[in-house]
């Protein structure tokens, strides 16, 4: 078939396209321009700017395939860098891989694919598209270590079934590295991409300052009862769950940032075994199954990097919410993704939302509400 390959110029994306090319597709190449600002074009570890679009072409001109750089900075800077800022100005935590996946990947990119003739897109996303009976489904991938599909939950039906992801079943990424040196690949021993990708010295704070001021005003620290402990320096420094960095000390035991009351600019912390709760809220909320009736038993992730979790979901459409009980409570910091499970089917997921346990609301009086 003909297929397009989504090309950031790293070893995962080049061994798709090489094994495509491989197995006698018909493969066109394409590469995202998403930012080129300072020191992240020549940053190592970082992906679609200037080295890593360079790397993309060269793998391309080497299998003899054509190959598209689509500048996409506009779009990139108000779908995901503009929405990273805001999410931090909410006091919440955002997920930029999520909003990038749900946005310019796959929708500019399926688009530019089907615009070409193409019959499916191909991408460097270690997950599983798995053919089921009421169409594609989304699994996990073969190892855990590498596991993406958390980040993938908002794919729509239609792009899914678009889709393919020729790395889900590989055993870990030793194998692909393996692939690329068989292949010849020059990027077979580059180095994985970093942190956040449009953070090219790490302060993801400074950012976030300058394109909302308000995140870096000065306001409280308070503990869960509304007692002042200290002042801190803007509340796009913090996180709920963190415990590093906080700028109080001299207490019993270790504090973690258990809310983040942003209108009040107020940072409210406790003990870690204060903020697990039993029972999480998502938004903003994409099916990849039917939605169930019900109460259904579910594995939950509320981070990309952890193990599913027991839980049981259930889902009100007329909210448009999605409740999860967790077996085990556990830290839910809001604007991260709740992704449910059966198995290792991705059914759906949405945006942790803050509930009365997280909001940390300061009542007039300064106490805890």
């Amino acid at each position: 078939m003909r297929i397009l390959v989504a090309m950031s110029g790293g070893v995962d994306s080049s061994v798709v396209a090489a094994l495509m090319k491989e197995a006698g597709h018909e493969v066109i190449g394409a590469t995202l321009q998403l930012y080129d600002h300072g020191a992240a074009v020549q940053k190592k570890g970082a992906c679609c700017a200037g080295q890593d679009i360079h790397d993309a072409r060269r793998v391309a001109d080497a299998l003899d395939i054509p190959h598209y750089v689509l500048d996409r900075e506009a779009r990139f800077r108000a779908a995901v860098i503009a929405d990273f800022a805001a999410t931090y100005a909410r006091g919440e935590t955002p997920i930029p891989c999520v909003r990038c996946n749900q946005t310019v990947k796959f929708q500019d990119l399926v688009e530019m694919a089907r615009d070409l003739g193409c019959e499916a897109m191909a991408t460097g996303h270690y997950a599983r598209r798995v053919e089921g009976p009421d169409g594609a489904e989304l699994h996990r991938a073969v190892d855990p270590a590498r596991d993406q599909s958390y980040f993938l939950f908002a794919t729509t039906r239609d792009q899914l079934d678009f889709a393919r992801f020729p790395l889900g079943d590989m055993p870990d990424k030793a194998a692909v590295r393996a692939v690329a040196e068989r292949l010849g690949l020059a990027v077979a021993q580059k180095p994985d991409s970093q942190d956040i990708c449009f953070v090219p010295e790490g302060r993801y704070d400074r950012l976030v300052a300058k394109l909302r001021p308000e995140t870096a005003e000065a306001g409280e620290i308070v503990d869960l009862s509304g007692r002042v402990l200290g002042r801190h320096d803007g509340i796009g420094r913090f996180t709920v769950g963190q415990g590093r960095g906080i700028g109080v000390g001299g207490t019993a035991e270790r504090l973690y940032v258990a809310a983040i009351d942003a209108p009040r600019r107020r940072v409210v912390v406790g003990p870690r075994a204060a903020l697990p709760q039993a029972e999480v809220v998502a938004g903003e909320v994409n099916w990849l199954s039917t939605p169930p009736e019900g109460p259904v038993a579910v594995q939950v992730k509320l981070r990309g990097r952890e193990a599913p979790r027991p839980g049981v979901m259930r889902w009100n459409a007329a909210e448009g919410l999605l409740r999860v009980t967790l077996e085990e409570p556990n830290i839910a910091a809001p604007g991260q993704a709740c992704v449910v499970y059966d198995g290792d089917r991705v059914l759906g997921g949405g945006f942790l939302r803050a509930t009365a346990t997280t909001t940390g609301a300061i009542d007039s009086e300064g106490a805890a509400a």
